[in-house]
């Protein structure tokens, strides 16, 4: 049995529902801004129209801020609802996705700001252990951090690739400027001192992103 009707969203996904226990993460590379919101709505269009599968939670797509990555970001219960839609799919919209995990959230505001821009840092890693090892030494980083040094920081939520081949964060921040500071503070050069110091762990790097379509099942029944 397929999901409910879906409905169109502008707000972000709930990182941390309970019943999201497979995360499932693509990206795209595109050559300027204009073909980045043309794949875009190509993707995001075949998502709206699909008949979503049992299990599948939410579909968010993000665009950079330099206009040359696309990200999609699907929330679900089961590690193959994913799959099983994107098989009735095309081009782009067809392709596979890596699969994570939420690992740990660290949520600094609790008054339900709605995120400005979401930034993604991804780590290459050696397996399990070395994923625990550094979502354990930036998460501390974070939350040790003086507030002042991490203003407009709204949460990190650390995802793990089911495989143990990667670490992903997905940061909420107030706004572009907010991240922009932190990158010149203190803060951002005790994370990196952190993800330095962990063995087996290879800095990939971030994207700073704004969201441009969010798709979740209509459970208004109307």
């Amino acid at each position: 049995m397929g999901a409910e009707p879906r409905a169109a969203t502008r707000r972000g996904p709930d990182i941390a529902r309970p019943d999201a226990s497979s995360i499932h993460i693509t990206h795209w590379y595109a050559p300027d801004r204009s073909a980045g919101l043309a794949l875009l709505d190509e993707v995001s269009g075949q998502w709206a129209g699909a008949a979503w599968p049992e299990g599948l939670l939410s579909f968010h797509a993000y665009l950079s801020t330099d206009g040359d990555t696309v990200l999609t970001y699907v929330q679900a219960t089961r590690p193959t609802a994913h799959r099983d839609l994107i098989r009735t799919l095309r081009g782009a919209a067809a392709a596979g996705a890596v699969a994570y995990r939420l690992h740990t959230s660290v949520v600094l505001d609790r008054s339900g700001t709605p995120p400005g821009a979401v930034v993604i840092a991804t780590f290459d890693v050696d397996g399990a252990e070395r994923q625990d090892r550094i979502v354990e030494s930036v998460a501390r980083a974070v939350t040790e951090a003086p507030p002042a040094q991490r203003h407009g920081m709204l949460s990190a939520h650390f995802h793990a690739a089911t495989d143990g081949s990667r670490v992903l964060n997905y940061a909420e921040w107030t706004s572009d400027d907010a991240h922009l500071a932190f990158l010149d503070g203190a803060a951002r050069r005790a994370t990196l001192r952190a993800t330095g110091a962990t063995p087996g762990v290879r800095p990939v790097g971030f994207r700073r992103f704004h969201l441009h379509h969010g798709i979740t099942p209509d459970r208004s029944g109307t």
